[in-house]
């Protein structure tokens, strides 16, 4: 019997060991080609705008720095900054100056303040404080995303329960098709650090370390707010399970007040950084000096800049002159249409009932590998010490006769006794179909479209989608294919265009 389950033991861990490894190593070359694309670009075209280099003094504390000793380095760092990474590096190095500014939230910038204050910091008699900044940001970002790809995977083994279609939609998320922005001082990988690490931690059970990263989330981008919905929709979950299963009604009161708590303080950060913004823009002003958006019933900044700057509004971007923004924006959009569409073909009575509907012995298995993923965190040397007791030895046991039902190496489950593997059509991916499609509907309906391309990016069932559908008999090789040209596609065309400040998305 040792034996047995030391074979076991070894086997899928080792699996997932050897696929971490490609998952890392993809997640590192996929920055450096970005580096080299970046790199090779800018030195073959001419920028459509070349005002990146221009850095007014500050407004408030202007600070002076002597001339760097090393001006051609620093000129093509600072080059580099184009698009929303102009608002970024002037937000670390000035602070909050103008209302617009107030459309990008303080995560990415407090971090690139803090790091050209202290690692970088050595650098700045030789490539100026400026290009510090932006060297800080760079950095930041591109190893905020190596550790997102890390939680990806980590989170892709366990809602998958398959380690090779985990590895294929880590590798997808490495070259993703808006990773140019990923490698850019964008807010957008630690954003898909923290809100993937969150969901990781949330599926785990650690949901204090889990709150703490989706609220820093929402502290990155404004869309983190919509994070709360995981909280939400395990709390309904289990307030159900007190209440209707176990017969405690206390039990379920507690569950949704500490449900709530954990909601709101996803919020918090989010609602702290509007009232900041209502505390420099408004108080101790007169009525007639006060920005239209003081005097609402709700002043909230963020939407009246998106809507005053940017334009951004429910139907106000279908017009006939964005129609190649559209079409630019269509491939995600498919994707992220045809990964809800599947899902609720092939589970409509998760998806009506919204989880309640799934199968005892679905919720079980997950549940029992959740805690066996949950024992593995470390090394194999605890593994073999935890699991060297009885009890835990025929939990171990139990397990393998559940996941091998399903296949081996832990590829599914079996619904109602049935044959069939889940992974992407498990009743633990609805939450993540409810929240792609929100944000489907926002991108398409309210903002500027081509944006989805990255908006919608860090959804992982998009890519545990993909990943499916590669394995599709018979058509696996066009659907890779496809996606892999789609991808290659985007990640050349990003990375030229966003480079020489063209649009893209």
């Amino acid at each position: 019997m040792a034996t047995e389950i030391s074979k076991f033991q070894s086997e899928p861990f080792n699996s997932c060991h050897t696929h971490a490894s490609k998952v890392l190593k993809a997640a590192i070359f996929s920055r450096f080609l970005l580096l080299i694309l970046t790199i090779l670009w800018r030195s073959l075209l001419t920028p459509y705008d070349t005002s990146a280099p221009l850095n007014p003094t500050c407004l408030h504390n202007p600070s002076s720095f002597p001339p760097p000793l090393l001006p051609s380095i620093a000129s093509a760092i600072e080059n580099g900054v184009v698009w929303d990474s102009v608002y970024f590096v002037r937000i670390a190095h000035c602070g909050y100056e103008y209302e617009q500014y107030y459309a990008f939230l303080p995560l990415l910038p407090v971090c690139i303040f803090a790091f050209s204050r202290t690692v970088f910091a050595p650098l700045v008699p030789l490539i100026g404080y400026r290009a510090v900044l932006a060297l800080s940001g760079y950095f930041v970002c591109n190893a905020a995303f190596i550790f997102a790809v890390i939680y990806f995977h980590k989170l892709s083994v366990i809602i998958l329960k398959d380690s090779n279609a985990a590895l294929r939609a880590s590798v997808l998320f490495c070259f993703n098709p808006a990773s140019i922005f990923y490698s850019s001082i964008y807010s957008e990988s630690l954003y898909a650090l923290l809100s993937v690490g969150g969901c990781y931690y949330l599926i785990s059970g650690s949901n204090n370390i889990a709150v703490l990263w989706l609220a820093l989330s929402s502290f990155a981008r404004s869309n983190g707010v919509l994070n709360a919905g995981y909280f939400g929709f395990q709390t309904m979950h289990q307030a159900y399970d007190a209440f209707s299963l176990k017969k405690r009604a206390f039990l379920a009161l507690w569950i949704l007040i500490s449900g709530a708590l954990r909601c709101i303080i996803i919020f918090v950060p989010f609602v702290a950084f509007q009232a900041y913004g209502y505390y420099n823009m408004c108080l101790g002003r007169s009525s007639n000096e006060m920005r239209p958006w003081c005097k609402a019933r709700i002043p909230l900044l963020y939407n009246y800049i998106q809507s005053h700057y940017w334009g951004v509004g429910f139907l106000r971007y279908f017009q006939f002159k964005q129609l190649p923004n559209f079409l630019l924006a269509s491939p995600i959009l498919s994707l992220a249409v045809c990964s809800i569409i599947y899902y609720v073909k092939s589970r409509p009575e998760i998806v009506r009932s919204l989880g309640f509907q799934a199968s005892v012995e679905e919720k079980s298995s997950m549940a029992v590998i959740f805690s066996f993923q949950k024992s593995h965190r470390s090394n194999d040397t605890q593994f073999s010490e935890e699991y060297s007791s009885r009890k835990q030895e025929n939990h171990n046991l139990k397990l393998r006769k559940k996941i091998r039902q399903g296949g081996d190496h832990a590829e599914g489950i079996t619904v109602h006794g049935s044959s069939e593997k889940l992974g992407y059509t498990s009743a633990f991916i609805l939450p993540f179909i409810l929240h792609v499609g929100f944000m489907v509907a926002t991108a398409f309906f309210v903002m500027h479209v081509q944006v989805a391309t990255r908006f919608l990016s860090v959804s992982p069932c998009l890519y545990w989608f993909a990943s499916l559908i590669m394995t599709w008999p018979g058509r696996s090789k066009k659907w890779g294919y496809m996606i892999w040209t789609y991808c290659c596609a985007y990640i050349l065309l990003g990375s030229l265009l966003f480079s020489n400040f063209y649009p893209f998305t």
